[in-house]
């Protein structure tokens, strides 16, 4: 019986992945940071002053803030060699018809116009610093669903982004690389779920970065009204390129009460780019924020996902892989803070690393005097695929009242040989053993996707594995 083609690809083609296209920008900045670059973006978008305002704001800020040290080794990205504004030839489009050939061939490699029609309830497509298309399902609109593009959504909806925008969720002063983000940010993806109103299908956004020594700084800002429900997919990746790129983009999260936000995010960049991203959500009470997130590919990332619980019932589900194989430093986790009484939280990490690779699992659960009767576990797994590779656990547990229930498990090992004997002996070849006990150690998290975005992480990992033994 033929296997069923999944409806999604993410960047399962190696072709696509490794080869850039032709470079078709209307518009590059001079590489470098400065205040000339952040009002040259500003103008090209025709952005209200306070945004502005807010980007110089955040420029200044920066310039007086030194490079992170604690984790990951930023030694080799100069920050004066990336190029912060690429403007691809095109206007966005409604129609994927009226999309450039060339762009549009991209993202149909890619399955997105494929999985709109059949999987899901709108998209947007990014190309470097621009949206170059979005659409949304006419019975949403008219339920009041915004999905919009973000920059558009500065102009259209400006007292909603005003109120939210790098406010109370991710305010610009927050770190290195959030006030880089609120200087330079472009593109992204706005969303706004009426009271009310549950979104059956995903709404999706795919981020492809293509310019040489480019970066890339989608701004993503859900807020779902209270009883609202949504689910919401990123996908990422960009061709490979023997000089450095940098990812630092931005999720900004509101779940109102008793509003729940599924976010799922497949990030596969390639191996010469820093993936510096911030993502957060803010709960309110009987909220639910659930974290699905794949990350593999890039050289260096550095992403946790955090979770502010500042309503009473809310909780928050947050379920990681990481694959690092050679010069690859995935250090990935989790933040949850526990302010209300009777919130919740699970987090679930597990990381495979090979071939010389290195995968940190870095996590803080904080649980405030006033969250009594509440309820946190955290458990990461990481598996070593041979004896050169490395594994890393940095858990944090700070727990301000007696009143809680608090768990944390940590493992680490190698890939069982007595397994691979036996599997092998049933006929299998070594790579297809640990491509199955691989994929029997991830399926906990892979199984919380959606199915045809489960199938495409599975690819994705064994692609990721391959020849590594």
């Amino acid at each position: 019986m033929p296997k069923k083609k999944s409806q999604l690809h993410f960047d399962v083609n190696r072709t696509l992945y490794e080869q850039a296209n032709e470079d078709r920008s209307r518009y590059r900045a001079t590489p470098g940071l400065t205040e000339d670059v952040v009002r040259e973006i500003s103008s090209q978008k025709n952005e209200p002053n306070w945004m502005l305002e807010k980007r110089l704001k955040a420029l200044a800020l920066f310039q007086e803030k030194p490079i992170p040290t604690w984790g990951p080794s930023l030694a080799n990205l100069n920050l004066d060699e990336i190029v912060y504004f690429v403007r691809p030839d095109t206007e966005e489009a409604r129609k994927w018809e009226d999309v450039p050939d060339d762009i549009k061939k991209t993202f149909e490699r890619l399955g997105i116009p494929e999985a709109e029609r059949t999987a899901l309830a709108g998209v947007g497509a990014q190309y470097d610093s621009d949206v170059v298309y979005h659409s949304i399902k006419e019975d949403l609109q008219k339920k009041g669903v915004i999905f919009e593009n973000m920059d558009v959504a500065v102009k259209e909806y400006p007292e909603l982004v005003q109120k939210y925008f790098m406010t109370q969720c991710v305010p610009i002063h927050d770190h290195k690389f959030v006030m880089l983000h609120a200087a330079v940010w472009s593109g992204g993806t706005f969303i706004y779920i009426p009271k009310g109103v549950k979104v059956e299908l995903p709404l999706q956004a795919y981020f492809r970065m293509n310019a040489e020594s480019g970066g890339q700084f989608e701004h993503t800002l859900i807020i779902a009204d209270e009883d609202a429900e949504v689910s919401y997919i990123e996908g990422c990746s960009a061709p490979r390129y023997t000089t450095n790129s940098l990812h630092a983009g931005c999720v900004e999260i509101f779940v109102h009460k008793n509003a729940t936000v599924r976010y799922y995010s497949i990030e596969n960049w390639s191996k010469n780019t820093y993936n510096l991203n911030t993502k957060r959500a803010l709960v309110d009470a009987g909220g639910r924020i659930e974290w699905v997130s794949g990350n593999m590919g890039s050289g260096t990332t550095m992403l946790y996902p955090a979770s502010i619980l500042r309503g009473e019932g809310a909780s928050a589900d947050n379920l990681g892989i990481a694959v690092a194989g050679p010069g690859q430093h995935q250090d990935i986790g989790a933040k949850t803070f526990h302010v209300a009484p009777r919130t919740k939280s699970v987090t679930r990490s597990r990381s495979i690393s090979f071939g010389g690779g290195i995968a940190s699992f870095r996590g803080i659960v904080k649980v405030s005097r006033n969250a009594v009767e509440s309820d946190c576990s955290v458990s990461c797994d990481a598996l070593l695929l041979d004896g050169k590779s490395s594994a890393y656990t940095y858990p944090g547990m700070e727990i301000n009242t007696n009143d809680v229930t608090a768990a944390h498990e940590a493992k680490t090992g190698k890939i069982d040989e007595e397994v691979l004997f036996y599997l092998m002996s049933r006929g299998l070849s070594q790579e297809q053993a640990t491509q199955l006990v691989v994929g029997g150690f991830v399926e906990p998290i892979v199984k919380a996707l959606p199915l045809e975005y489960a199938l495409e992480l599975n690819r994705l990992v064994e692609m990721e594995i391959e020849g590594s033994v």
